[in-house]
């Protein structure tokens, strides 16, 4: 799981995510906002969001002139956000609008949490509400940020970067990845799950993950990982060593190791660490509450390692994320064991 401080959703009502769309923005990352944050989810039976978009002219016309966006609310929807998603678009080198930049600034001074997908990055640097803080970009445009923005600390080479009230993805799929930790995060994991099944995409994929992943045309032999991975995910309960899932694989422990970094961005070990992980966190919002059992039912241990790595890992101790999203959440608070 990608590290990051957890942040409460505010407010009597669902929190508010708000989308700024100016001129050339990308229509694939205002996609992926509107598919997480703002489709109504009966599967799950409450809204999680109350979404809008919001712009500074009345006609939008979107990326290379494809389409003109019209009916969307003005650009001072933007100061009653909770979260203010930035816009980014292909033309980095060209200045944002000054009340984007201003709106942002105020947003960022009342406390909202700020996100950028891709060259969103831009946006908040511009803004100067990431002087001093990590961040990320897509990688073509890592050399261009950084002699632009010295100060920001950019982390070129991973999926995301959460770094509490202002969070950044590299891509245009990783705007798909942010967004599921974005969720994770506000409702947690058996919340974020319901919603990649419907959008049909992985669950979860590290911050931490390269960006570029080489996908080598094999030559002989299928070196596909699913099902290894599937196995593992059946048997996460029981100690699983990476010896194990060479074995599985009928490969030596180096050549697992290798495939994992080409296909999936991170060691065996880090994945199984992340399946336990996510495991435990639905465990404990499902209503278990002996930390022990939770720690040997996911494979973790002992509730002193579930403990430590939920700290390290979510940003939360086992006891805080079950006030936050167990079965007693929002009801008052729950019991310690």
């Amino acid at each position: 799981m990608a590290q990051g401080s957890s942040q409460e959703v505010r407010g009597a009502g669902p929190h508010r995510v708000v989308v700024i769309v100016d001129e050339n923005s990308n229509p694939f990352e205002l996609g992926c906002a509107t598919e997480i944050f703002g489709l109504r989810r009966p599967e799950i039976g409450r809204d999680l969001y109350d979404f809008r978009l919001c712009s500074p002219e009345p006609h939008t016309l979107m990326r290379d002139g494809f389409f003109t966006l019209t009916g969307v609310a003005e650009l001072d929807a933007a100061d009653t956000a909770d979260t203010l998603i930035v816009p980014n678009r292909p033309d980095v080198e060209v200045a944002r609008r000054p009340a984007v930049l201003a709106a942002v600034r105020r947003a960022h001074r009342r406390g909202a949490r700020l996100v950028g997908f891709c060259s969103g990055a831009f946006t908040l640097a511009e803004a100067g509400v990431l002087d001093g803080r990590r961040a990320t970009a897509h990688w073509q445009w890592a050399d261009s940020f950084r002699a632009r923005f010295p100060s920001v600390r950019l982390e070129e080479d991973v999926l995301f970067v959460d770094d509490g009230d202002i969070l950044t993805a590299a891509g245009s799929a990783a705007a798909l990845d942010l967004g599921l930790h974005i969720v994770r995060r506000d409702h947690g994991a058996e919340v974020a799950n319901s919603v990649s099944r419907r959008l049909v995409f992985a669950a979860h994929r590290d911050g931490g993950q390269r960006q570029f992943i080489e996908r080598p045309v094999p030559d002989v032999l299928d070196e596909s990982l699913a099902p290894v991975l599937a196995w593992a995910q059946e048997r996460l309960d029981v100690p699983l060593a990476v010896s194990d899932l060479a074995a599985r694989a009928a490969v030596s422990p180096a050549t697992l190791h290798r495939r994992f970094r080409t296909q999936l961005g991170t060691t065996p070990l880090a994945w199984l660490t992340g399946e336990r992980l996510t495991l435990a966190c639905r465990l404990i919002e499902r209503g278990e509450s002996r930390f022990e059992v939770v720690a040997q039912r996911s494979g973790l241990g002992t509730a002193a390692n579930l403990r430590a790595l939920m700290r390290r890992e979510i940003g939360l101790t086992p006891s805080a994320y079950r006030r936050r999203f167990g079965v007693c959440g929002g009801l008052g608070a729950c019991r310690s064991p």
